[in-house]
Protein backbone atom coordinates (compact mmCIF):
# COMPACT_ATOMS: atom_id res chain seq x y z
CA UNK A 1 0.00 0.00 0.00
CA UNK A 2 1.37 3.27 -0.65
CA UNK A 3 2.33 5.89 2.00
CA UNK A 4 -0.14 8.45 2.99
CA UNK A 5 1.18 12.34 1.79
CA UNK A 6 0.36 15.07 4.21
CA UNK A 7 1.43 19.12 4.08
CA UNK A 8 0.62 19.94 7.82
CA UNK A 9 0.31 23.36 7.51
CA UNK A 10 -1.78 23.55 3.62
CA UNK A 11 -4.89 24.06 4.02
CA UNK A 12 -5.96 22.05 1.16
CA UNK A 13 -4.29 19.48 2.95
CA UNK A 14 -5.88 16.19 1.72
CA UNK A 15 -5.18 12.29 0.90
CA UNK A 16 -6.89 9.77 -0.98
CA UNK A 17 -4.61 6.76 0.51
CA UNK A 18 -5.22 4.20 2.92
CA UNK A 19 -2.10 4.97 5.32
CA UNK A 20 -1.57 0.97 6.65
CA UNK A 21 -0.71 1.85 10.02
CA UNK A 22 2.00 4.54 8.90
CA UNK A 23 2.09 8.63 8.96
CA UNK A 24 3.84 8.82 12.02
CA UNK A 25 0.66 7.73 14.40
CA UNK A 26 1.72 5.13 17.18
CA UNK A 27 1.41 2.25 14.43
CA UNK A 28 3.71 0.64 12.51
CA UNK A 29 6.84 -1.37 13.80
CA UNK A 30 7.50 -1.42 17.36
CA UNK A 31 10.09 1.05 18.53
CA UNK A 32 13.67 0.40 19.32
CA UNK A 33 14.75 -1.73 21.78
CA UNK A 34 16.24 0.03 24.36
CA UNK A 35 20.24 -0.37 25.44
CA UNK A 36 21.39 -0.49 29.24
CA UNK A 37 25.15 0.63 28.32
CA UNK A 38 24.20 3.94 26.59
CA UNK A 39 23.52 6.20 29.86
CA UNK A 40 19.63 6.43 29.82
CA UNK A 41 17.86 4.42 33.17
CA UNK A 42 14.17 3.69 32.37
CA UNK A 43 12.16 5.47 34.87
CA UNK A 44 14.79 8.53 35.35
CA UNK A 45 13.76 12.03 34.46
CA UNK A 46 16.16 14.78 34.95
CA UNK A 47 14.77 18.28 34.69
CA UNK A 48 13.72 19.07 30.91
CA UNK A 49 15.91 22.56 31.45
CA UNK A 50 18.55 20.57 31.66
CA UNK A 51 18.23 20.16 27.94
CA UNK A 52 16.21 22.83 26.61
CA UNK A 53 17.39 24.88 23.59
CA UNK A 54 20.32 22.56 22.92
CA UNK A 55 19.87 22.31 19.45
CA UNK A 56 21.71 19.99 16.43
CA UNK A 57 21.22 22.63 14.20
CA UNK A 58 21.15 26.08 15.86
CA UNK A 59 19.05 29.13 14.43
CA UNK A 60 21.10 32.60 14.68
CA UNK A 61 18.89 36.01 14.41
CA UNK A 62 15.99 37.37 15.99
CA UNK A 63 12.80 34.78 16.71
CA UNK A 64 9.72 37.23 15.37
CA UNK A 65 7.56 35.79 17.74
CA UNK A 66 9.54 37.12 20.97
CA UNK A 67 11.49 40.10 19.22
CA UNK A 68 14.43 38.42 20.76
CA UNK A 69 17.90 36.76 19.56
CA UNK A 70 16.89 33.29 19.08
CA UNK A 71 17.83 31.41 22.54
CA UNK A 72 19.59 28.46 20.68
CA UNK A 73 23.19 26.83 21.56
CA UNK A 74 25.28 23.84 20.16
CA UNK A 75 23.85 20.59 21.73
CA UNK A 76 22.75 17.34 19.43
CA UNK A 77 19.64 15.13 18.78
CA UNK A 78 19.77 13.41 21.68
CA UNK A 79 19.55 16.34 23.33
CA UNK A 80 16.64 17.36 21.58
CA UNK A 81 14.92 13.77 22.69
CA UNK A 82 16.04 14.35 26.33
CA UNK A 83 14.11 17.61 26.15
CA UNK A 84 11.08 16.05 24.69
CA UNK A 85 11.21 12.59 26.91
CA UNK A 86 11.46 15.14 30.16
CA UNK A 87 9.19 17.79 29.09
CA UNK A 88 6.65 15.31 28.30
CA UNK A 89 6.41 13.42 31.48
CA UNK A 90 5.73 16.69 32.82
CA UNK A 91 3.37 17.78 31.34
CA UNK A 92 1.38 15.14 29.15
CA UNK A 93 -2.11 14.93 30.73
CA UNK A 94 -1.61 10.94 30.65
CA UNK A 95 1.99 10.87 31.37
CA UNK A 96 1.66 7.25 33.16
CA UNK A 97 0.12 5.60 29.81
CA UNK A 98 3.83 6.67 28.15
CA UNK A 99 6.23 4.63 26.74
CA UNK A 100 9.66 5.21 28.21
CA UNK A 101 12.15 5.19 25.35
CA UNK A 102 15.89 5.32 25.23
CA UNK A 103 16.83 9.05 23.17
CA UNK A 104 20.12 7.56 22.50
CA UNK A 105 18.34 5.30 19.96
CA UNK A 106 17.80 6.17 16.35
CA UNK A 107 14.23 6.90 15.86
CA UNK A 108 14.30 7.46 11.64
CA UNK A 109 11.69 5.06 10.63
CA UNK A 110 9.21 7.36 12.26
CA UNK A 111 9.71 10.60 10.57
CA UNK A 112 7.36 11.60 8.46
CA UNK A 113 5.94 14.85 6.73
CA UNK A 114 3.89 15.39 10.06
CA UNK A 115 7.23 14.70 11.61
CA UNK A 116 9.70 15.59 9.67
CA UNK A 117 12.98 15.18 11.72
CA UNK A 118 14.66 12.54 14.03
CA UNK A 119 13.59 13.64 17.00
CA UNK A 120 10.34 14.87 16.02
CA UNK A 121 10.08 10.97 14.85
CA UNK A 122 11.22 10.34 18.71
CA UNK A 123 7.92 12.95 19.82
CA UNK A 124 5.65 11.03 17.39
CA UNK A 125 5.83 7.55 19.68
CA UNK A 126 5.63 10.01 22.87
CA UNK A 127 1.88 9.52 23.45
CA UNK A 128 -0.47 7.09 24.58
CA UNK A 129 -2.18 4.17 22.34
CA UNK A 130 -5.32 4.14 24.47
CA UNK A 131 -8.88 4.58 22.94
CA UNK A 132 -11.93 6.01 23.44
CA UNK A 133 -15.21 4.52 23.80
CA UNK A 134 -16.05 4.37 20.31
CA UNK A 135 -12.93 2.92 19.34
CA UNK A 136 -10.90 5.89 18.28
CA UNK A 137 -7.53 6.82 19.54
CA UNK A 138 -7.82 8.78 22.93
CA UNK A 139 -4.79 11.12 21.37
CA UNK A 140 -5.33 12.07 18.00
CA UNK A 141 -3.86 15.33 18.19
CA UNK A 142 0.16 14.93 18.82
CA UNK A 143 1.57 16.73 16.18
CA UNK A 144 4.45 19.46 15.40
CA UNK A 145 5.22 22.50 13.45
CA UNK A 146 7.90 24.71 12.29
CA UNK A 147 8.24 27.42 14.36
CA UNK A 148 8.15 29.81 11.56
CA UNK A 149 5.36 28.10 10.07
CA UNK A 150 3.18 28.30 13.03
CA UNK A 151 4.23 31.83 14.31
CA UNK A 152 2.72 32.92 10.55
CA UNK A 153 -0.60 30.64 10.80
CA UNK A 154 -1.32 31.94 14.51
CA UNK A 155 -0.47 35.53 14.58
CA UNK A 156 -0.59 36.43 10.92
CA UNK A 157 -3.66 33.58 9.95
CA UNK A 158 -1.87 32.50 7.08
CA UNK A 159 -2.02 29.41 5.82
CA UNK A 160 -0.20 27.85 2.61
CA UNK A 161 -2.05 25.94 -0.77
CA UNK A 162 -4.65 27.17 -2.80
CA UNK A 163 -7.26 28.80 -0.25
CA UNK A 164 -9.60 25.93 -0.46
CA UNK A 165 -11.30 23.60 2.30
CA UNK A 166 -11.89 20.54 0.59
CA UNK A 167 -14.16 17.89 1.14
CA UNK A 168 -14.78 14.50 0.48
CA UNK A 169 -17.95 13.29 0.19
CA UNK A 170 -17.12 9.76 -1.09
CA UNK A 171 -13.42 8.76 -0.23
CA UNK A 172 -12.81 5.81 -2.09
CA UNK A 173 -14.14 4.85 -5.99
CA UNK A 174 -15.92 6.45 -7.20
CA UNK A 175 -14.35 9.27 -5.35
CA UNK A 176 -16.57 12.69 -5.01
CA UNK A 177 -14.57 15.64 -3.94
CA UNK A 178 -16.14 19.22 -3.22
CA UNK A 179 -15.00 22.20 -1.99
CA UNK A 180 -16.58 23.07 1.49
CA UNK A 181 -15.93 26.36 0.83
CA UNK A 182 -12.95 29.22 0.00
CA UNK A 183 -10.67 31.95 1.24
CA UNK A 184 -12.04 35.58 -0.17
CA UNK A 185 -8.47 36.28 -1.66
CA UNK A 186 -8.04 33.74 -2.68
CA UNK A 187 -6.60 33.34 -6.48
CA UNK A 188 -9.74 30.15 -6.48
CA UNK A 189 -12.65 32.30 -5.31
CA UNK A 190 -11.69 34.70 -7.63
CA UNK A 191 -11.89 32.08 -10.55
CA UNK A 192 -15.59 31.06 -9.13
CA UNK A 193 -14.38 28.32 -7.45
CA UNK A 194 -16.64 28.44 -4.08
CA UNK A 195 -18.45 26.04 -2.16
CA UNK A 196 -20.13 23.07 -4.39
CA UNK A 197 -17.85 23.08 -6.80
CA UNK A 198 -17.38 19.23 -7.67
CA UNK A 199 -13.32 18.73 -8.42
CA UNK A 200 -13.39 16.42 -11.61
CA UNK A 201 -9.97 15.94 -12.39
CA UNK A 202 -6.48 17.33 -11.57
CA UNK A 203 -3.41 17.05 -13.82
CA UNK A 204 -5.84 15.06 -15.92
CA UNK A 205 -6.28 12.31 -13.95
CA UNK A 206 -10.30 11.41 -13.06
CA UNK A 207 -10.85 12.54 -9.34
CA UNK A 208 -13.40 8.80 -9.65
CA UNK A 209 -10.76 6.54 -10.13
CA UNK A 210 -7.63 8.27 -10.88
CA UNK A 211 -4.38 7.60 -9.93
CA UNK A 212 -4.11 8.78 -6.00
CA UNK A 213 0.10 9.69 -6.31
CA UNK A 214 -1.22 12.30 -8.96
CA UNK A 215 -4.08 13.39 -7.25
CA UNK A 216 -2.52 13.82 -3.74
CA UNK A 217 0.46 15.96 -5.17
CA UNK A 218 -2.28 18.58 -6.56
CA UNK A 219 -4.79 18.42 -3.80
CA UNK A 220 -1.75 18.86 -1.28
CA UNK A 221 1.46 21.30 -2.85
CA UNK A 222 4.51 20.99 -1.64
CA UNK A 223 6.39 24.51 -2.46
CA UNK A 224 5.07 27.70 -3.50
CA UNK A 225 4.60 28.68 -7.17
CA UNK A 226 3.28 25.13 -7.70
CA UNK A 227 0.83 24.91 -10.41
CA UNK A 228 -1.72 22.19 -10.65
CA UNK A 229 -4.16 22.23 -13.66
CA UNK A 230 -7.80 21.49 -11.56
CA UNK A 231 -10.62 20.16 -13.81
CA UNK A 232 -13.94 21.37 -12.21
CA UNK A 233 -17.38 22.00 -12.69
CA UNK A 234 -18.38 25.30 -11.03
CA UNK A 235 -22.14 25.65 -8.86
CA UNK A 236 -24.67 25.93 -10.79
CA UNK A 237 -22.94 25.24 -14.43
CA UNK A 238 -23.45 22.45 -17.20
CA UNK A 239 -19.93 22.04 -18.45
CA UNK A 240 -16.66 21.61 -16.97
CA UNK A 241 -13.54 23.91 -16.65
CA UNK A 242 -9.81 24.15 -16.49
CA UNK A 243 -8.00 26.09 -14.11
CA UNK A 244 -4.51 26.31 -13.39
CA UNK A 245 -3.79 26.91 -9.71
CA UNK A 246 -0.36 28.19 -8.11
CA UNK A 247 0.21 27.03 -4.48
CA UNK A 248 1.14 30.05 -2.57
CA UNK A 249 0.76 31.48 1.53
CA UNK A 250 -3.08 32.81 1.64
CA UNK A 251 -4.76 34.83 4.19
CA UNK A 252 -7.35 33.16 5.87
CA UNK A 253 -10.43 34.86 6.87
CA UNK A 254 -11.59 33.48 10.02
CA UNK A 255 -15.39 35.00 9.64
CA UNK A 256 -16.87 35.03 6.67
CA UNK A 257 -20.61 35.69 5.54
CA UNK A 258 -21.68 38.13 8.36
CA UNK A 259 -25.50 39.03 7.60
CA UNK A 260 -28.94 39.35 8.57
CA UNK A 261 -31.70 37.07 7.55
CA UNK A 262 -35.47 39.18 7.71
CA UNK A 263 -38.03 36.49 8.53
CA UNK A 264 -42.13 37.04 9.55
CA UNK A 265 -41.15 36.37 12.98
CA UNK A 266 -38.25 38.83 13.25
CA UNK A 267 -34.25 39.41 12.01
CA UNK A 268 -31.66 36.63 12.30
CA UNK A 269 -28.26 36.74 12.31
CA UNK A 270 -25.90 34.21 10.24
CA UNK A 271 -21.94 34.26 10.71
CA UNK A 272 -19.71 31.30 9.47
CA UNK A 273 -16.37 31.30 11.90
CA UNK A 274 -14.09 29.14 10.69
CA UNK A 275 -10.99 29.52 12.49
CA UNK A 276 -10.43 30.76 16.25
CA UNK A 277 -7.39 32.67 15.54
CA UNK A 278 -5.58 36.07 16.19
CA UNK A 279 -7.75 37.98 13.30
CA UNK A 280 -10.44 36.62 14.28
CA UNK A 281 -11.14 38.95 17.56
CA UNK A 282 -11.66 42.06 15.91
CA UNK A 283 -13.64 40.34 13.41
CA UNK A 284 -16.37 39.00 15.61
CA UNK A 285 -16.06 42.43 17.47
CA UNK A 286 -16.99 44.21 13.99
CA UNK A 287 -19.62 41.52 13.30
CA UNK A 288 -21.31 41.22 17.09
CA UNK A 289 -21.54 45.33 16.89
CA UNK A 290 -23.33 45.13 13.19
CA UNK A 291 -25.79 42.55 14.54
CA UNK A 292 -26.67 44.19 17.58
CA UNK A 293 -27.19 47.52 15.49
CA UNK A 294 -29.35 45.98 13.01
CA UNK A 295 -31.82 44.14 15.57
CA UNK A 296 -31.52 40.98 15.85
CA UNK A 297 -33.73 38.39 17.59
CA UNK A 298 -32.07 35.43 17.08
CA UNK A 299 -28.40 34.07 16.01
CA UNK A 300 -27.05 31.41 14.40
CA UNK A 301 -23.22 30.52 13.70
CA UNK A 302 -21.92 28.81 11.74
CA UNK A 303 -19.52 26.19 13.37
CA UNK A 304 -19.31 22.93 10.62
CA UNK A 305 -16.00 23.63 9.71
CA UNK A 306 -14.11 25.73 12.54
CA UNK A 307 -11.55 23.21 13.93
CA UNK A 308 -10.98 25.77 16.82
CA UNK A 309 -7.51 27.85 18.05
CA UNK A 310 -7.59 30.38 20.90
CA UNK A 311 -9.58 29.28 24.12
CA UNK A 312 -9.34 33.05 24.69
CA UNK A 313 -11.38 33.84 21.51
CA UNK A 314 -13.95 31.17 22.46
CA UNK A 315 -14.65 32.68 25.90
CA UNK A 316 -14.66 36.59 24.19
CA UNK A 317 -17.61 35.02 21.66
CA UNK A 318 -19.35 33.40 24.59
CA UNK A 319 -19.75 36.80 26.61
CA UNK A 320 -20.76 38.09 23.32
CA UNK A 321 -23.67 35.96 22.75
CA UNK A 322 -24.59 35.57 26.26
CA UNK A 323 -24.04 38.78 27.95
CA UNK A 324 -25.24 40.05 31.55
CA UNK A 325 -25.88 35.67 32.05
CA UNK A 326 -21.83 35.17 32.10
CA UNK A 327 -20.73 37.70 34.82
CA UNK A 328 -18.82 35.73 37.18
CA UNK A 329 -19.09 32.82 35.87
CA UNK A 330 -17.18 29.79 34.87
CA UNK A 331 -16.15 29.65 30.95
CA UNK A 332 -13.80 26.66 31.25
CA UNK A 333 -11.53 25.14 34.19
CA UNK A 334 -8.23 23.69 33.38
CA UNK A 335 -7.06 20.34 34.70
CA UNK A 336 -3.97 19.36 34.58
CA UNK A 337 -1.89 15.63 35.25
CA UNK A 338 -2.06 14.82 38.64
CA UNK A 339 1.23 16.20 39.07
CA UNK A 340 -0.12 19.44 39.13
CA UNK A 341 -3.44 19.59 40.97
CA UNK A 342 -3.27 23.40 41.92
CA UNK A 343 -0.63 24.52 40.22
CA UNK A 344 -0.72 25.38 36.10
CA UNK A 345 2.82 22.93 34.88
CA UNK A 346 3.32 25.86 32.10
CA UNK A 347 3.17 29.22 33.65
CA UNK A 348 4.02 28.04 37.28
CA UNK A 349 0.34 30.02 38.25
CA UNK A 350 -2.37 28.67 40.83
CA UNK A 351 -4.98 27.19 38.62
CA UNK A 352 -7.86 29.81 38.42
CA UNK A 353 -11.24 28.99 36.41
CA UNK A 354 -10.98 30.89 32.65
CA UNK A 355 -13.97 33.37 33.12
CA UNK A 356 -16.30 34.86 29.88
CA UNK A 357 -13.63 37.75 28.91
CA UNK A 358 -15.66 41.13 28.96
CA UNK A 359 -13.07 42.68 27.44
CA UNK A 360 -10.47 42.29 24.05
CA UNK A 361 -7.38 40.15 25.19
CA UNK A 362 -5.13 41.35 22.53
CA UNK A 363 -5.02 39.38 20.25
CA UNK A 364 -6.29 41.54 16.87
CA UNK A 365 -8.65 44.50 19.27
CA UNK A 366 -6.87 46.81 21.50
CA UNK A 367 -6.21 45.12 25.06
CA UNK A 368 -9.04 45.49 27.27
CA UNK A 369 -11.44 47.42 25.02
CA UNK A 370 -14.87 46.75 26.54
CA UNK A 371 -16.69 43.66 24.27
CA UNK A 372 -20.23 44.37 22.15
CA UNK A 373 -22.91 41.97 23.55
CA UNK A 374 -25.85 40.15 21.99
CA UNK A 375 -27.05 39.04 25.32
CA UNK A 376 -29.44 41.30 26.46
CA UNK A 377 -32.12 40.11 23.41
CA UNK A 378 -30.92 36.53 23.06
CA UNK A 379 -31.40 33.66 24.91
CA UNK A 380 -30.16 31.28 22.94
CA UNK A 381 -28.10 30.69 20.20
CA UNK A 382 -28.31 27.99 16.67
CA UNK A 383 -24.63 25.96 16.20
CA UNK A 384 -24.50 24.79 13.02
CA UNK A 385 -21.63 21.70 13.64
CA UNK A 386 -20.09 19.06 11.71
CA UNK A 387 -17.28 16.24 11.74
CA UNK A 388 -15.14 19.48 11.22
CA UNK A 389 -16.37 21.28 14.89
CA UNK A 390 -13.81 20.69 17.38
CA UNK A 391 -11.64 22.00 20.19
CA UNK A 392 -12.35 25.73 20.79
CA UNK A 393 -15.57 25.22 19.09
CA UNK A 394 -16.89 22.24 21.22
CA UNK A 395 -15.46 24.52 24.08
CA UNK A 396 -18.11 27.15 23.06
CA UNK A 397 -20.90 24.51 23.11
CA UNK A 398 -19.55 23.05 26.68
CA UNK A 399 -19.34 26.27 28.30
CA UNK A 400 -22.17 28.24 27.43
CA UNK A 401 -24.33 25.10 27.97
CA UNK A 402 -22.72 25.10 31.82
CA UNK A 403 -24.25 28.18 32.60
CA UNK A 404 -27.57 26.62 31.31
CA UNK A 405 -27.49 29.23 28.12
CA UNK A 406 -29.88 27.14 25.55
CA UNK A 407 -27.55 26.09 22.53
CA UNK A 408 -29.82 24.38 19.99
CA UNK A 409 -27.00 22.02 17.89
CA UNK A 410 -27.87 21.64 14.12
CA UNK A 411 -25.97 19.09 12.33
CA UNK A 412 -23.69 16.73 12.45
CA UNK A 413 -21.33 14.90 15.60
CA UNK A 414 -18.44 16.98 16.09
CA UNK A 415 -15.22 15.55 16.41
CA UNK A 416 -14.35 15.48 20.38
CA UNK A 417 -11.80 17.41 21.49
CA UNK A 418 -12.07 18.77 25.29
CA UNK A 419 -8.02 19.15 25.33
CA UNK A 420 -5.42 21.17 24.99
CA UNK A 421 -1.92 22.31 24.84
CA UNK A 422 0.40 25.36 25.03
CA UNK A 423 2.28 25.34 21.95
CA UNK A 424 6.42 25.06 23.27
CA UNK A 425 8.98 25.57 20.61
CA UNK A 426 12.46 24.23 20.95
CA UNK A 427 14.83 24.37 18.16
CA UNK A 428 12.94 25.78 15.57
CA UNK A 429 10.42 23.25 16.05
CA UNK A 430 6.75 24.36 18.13
CA UNK A 431 5.34 20.81 19.56
CA UNK A 432 1.56 20.52 20.50
CA UNK A 433 1.38 17.79 23.20
CA UNK A 434 -2.18 17.23 25.13
CA UNK A 435 -1.42 18.97 28.66
CA UNK A 436 -4.77 19.46 29.76
CA UNK A 437 -9.02 18.87 29.52
CA UNK A 438 -11.25 21.63 30.45
CA UNK A 439 -14.61 21.30 31.74
CA UNK A 440 -17.41 23.92 32.13
CA UNK A 441 -19.34 25.55 35.03
CA UNK A 442 -20.83 22.68 36.47
CA UNK A 443 -18.24 20.12 35.97
CA UNK A 444 -18.92 19.10 32.49
CA UNK A 445 -15.86 17.63 30.07
CA UNK A 446 -15.91 14.40 28.89
CA UNK A 447 -16.92 14.24 25.30
CA UNK A 448 -13.92 12.85 23.69
CA UNK A 449 -16.67 11.10 21.34
CA UNK A 450 -18.14 14.49 20.47
CA UNK A 451 -21.63 16.42 21.25
CA UNK A 452 -24.07 15.08 19.17
CA UNK A 453 -27.44 17.03 17.88
CA UNK A 454 -31.02 15.24 19.97
CA UNK A 455 -34.45 15.50 19.29
CA UNK A 456 -34.98 14.20 22.58
CA UNK A 457 -33.14 17.62 24.40
CA UNK A 458 -30.38 18.38 26.54
CA UNK A 459 -29.40 16.28 29.29
CA UNK A 460 -26.34 17.87 30.46
CA UNK A 461 -24.27 14.71 29.11
CA UNK A 462 -22.74 14.77 25.08
CA UNK A 463 -25.92 14.57 23.79
CA UNK A 464 -27.39 18.76 22.91
CA UNK A 465 -31.01 19.60 21.98
CA UNK A 466 -31.37 20.10 17.94
CA UNK A 467 -31.43 18.09 14.50
CA UNK A 468 -29.04 15.89 12.85
CA UNK A 469 -28.77 17.53 9.11
CA UNK A 470 -26.72 16.28 6.15
CA UNK A 471 -24.45 18.78 5.07
CA UNK A 472 -25.94 20.33 1.56
CA UNK A 473 -23.09 21.25 -0.96
CA UNK A 474 -25.92 22.79 -3.38
CA UNK A 475 -26.23 26.06 -1.44
CA UNK A 476 -23.99 28.66 -0.10
CA UNK A 477 -22.62 28.97 3.60
CA UNK A 478 -25.65 31.20 5.02
CA UNK A 479 -28.27 30.69 2.02
CA UNK A 480 -31.40 30.36 3.92
CA UNK A 481 -32.11 27.22 1.90
CA UNK A 482 -28.73 25.47 2.64
CA UNK A 483 -29.84 22.62 4.89
CA UNK A 484 -28.52 22.93 8.07
CA UNK A 485 -29.13 26.71 7.84
CA UNK A 486 -32.44 26.41 7.03
CA UNK A 487 -33.02 23.51 9.77
CA UNK A 488 -32.28 26.34 12.30
CA UNK A 489 -34.53 28.91 10.53
CA UNK A 490 -37.49 26.60 11.35
CA UNK A 491 -36.69 25.25 14.43
CA UNK A 492 -36.92 29.17 15.50
CA UNK A 493 -40.32 28.88 14.99
CA UNK A 494 -41.23 25.55 15.71
CA UNK A 495 -38.94 24.76 18.33
CA UNK A 496 -38.88 21.31 16.87
CA UNK A 497 -36.68 19.67 13.84
CA UNK A 498 -38.53 20.02 10.11
CA UNK A 499 -40.41 16.31 9.44
CA UNK A 500 -38.47 15.59 6.71
CA UNK A 501 -35.20 15.04 8.34
CA UNK A 502 -34.66 11.80 9.51
CA UNK A 503 -30.74 11.48 9.38
CA UNK A 504 -29.10 9.73 12.36
CA UNK A 505 -25.34 10.49 12.88
CA UNK A 506 -22.69 9.04 15.25
CA UNK A 507 -19.53 9.54 16.64
CA UNK A 508 -16.98 11.44 13.96
CA UNK A 509 -14.35 9.23 14.73
CA UNK A 510 -11.85 12.14 14.45
CA UNK A 511 -11.26 13.86 11.35
CA UNK A 512 -7.26 13.30 10.84
CA UNK A 513 -7.75 9.74 8.96
CA UNK A 514 -6.74 8.72 6.07
CA UNK A 515 -8.85 7.64 2.83
CA UNK A 516 -8.86 4.27 1.27
CA UNK A 517 -7.98 3.56 -2.60
CA UNK A 518 -10.80 0.94 -3.07
CA UNK A 519 -13.34 -1.60 -1.23
CA UNK A 520 -15.69 0.20 1.79
CA UNK A 521 -15.58 4.04 1.44
CA UNK A 522 -14.28 5.67 4.77
CA UNK A 523 -18.02 8.09 5.47
CA UNK A 524 -19.36 9.45 8.60
CA UNK A 525 -23.00 9.53 7.70
CA UNK A 526 -24.86 9.27 4.72
CA UNK A 527 -23.57 12.84 3.45
CA UNK A 528 -21.34 13.70 6.29
CA UNK A 529 -17.98 14.55 4.30
CA UNK A 530 -14.50 14.42 5.66
CA UNK A 531 -13.25 17.74 6.45
CA UNK A 532 -9.50 17.69 6.31
CA UNK A 533 -7.91 20.47 8.15
CA UNK A 534 -4.24 20.11 9.47
CA UNK A 535 -3.68 19.74 12.75
CA UNK A 536 -2.73 23.26 13.41
CA UNK A 537 -6.09 24.58 12.74
CA UNK A 538 -7.79 21.69 15.06
CA UNK A 539 -6.62 22.48 18.39
CA UNK A 540 -7.64 24.83 21.54
CA UNK A 541 -5.08 26.85 22.78
CA UNK A 542 -3.98 29.35 25.45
Amino acid sequence: MQALRTLIISAASIALLNACGGGGGSGGSNPPVNSPDNGWVAGVYDDASQFENQCANPRSGTDPDTGNLYPDRQGSAIDEKNWLRSWSNDTYLWYQELPDLNPENDYSEFVTERFPTEPNGYFSQLKTTATTPSGKPKDSYHFVLDSQTWYELSQGGVSFGYGIEFAVLVSSPPRDVRIAYSQNTSQAAQLGMTRGTKIIAIDGEPVLDGDPDILNAGLSPDVAGEEHDFEVLLPGALETQTFTLTAAEVAIDPLQNVKVIPTATGNVGYMAFHDHIAPAELALINAIQSLSQQGINDLVIDLRYNGGGYLDIASELGYMIAGNATLNRTFELLQFNDKYPNVNPVTGQTIRPIPFHTRAQGFSAPENQPLPTLGDSLNRVFLLTGSGTCSASEALINGLRGINFDVIQIGATTCGKPYGYYPTPNCGSTYFTVQFKGVNAAGFGDYPDGFTPSVGGDLGGTEVTGCAVTDDFNHALGDPAEARLAAALYYRDNDSCPPELGVQFGPSGGNDGPLGTGGEAIRLSPEEPKILKTPARRMRLL
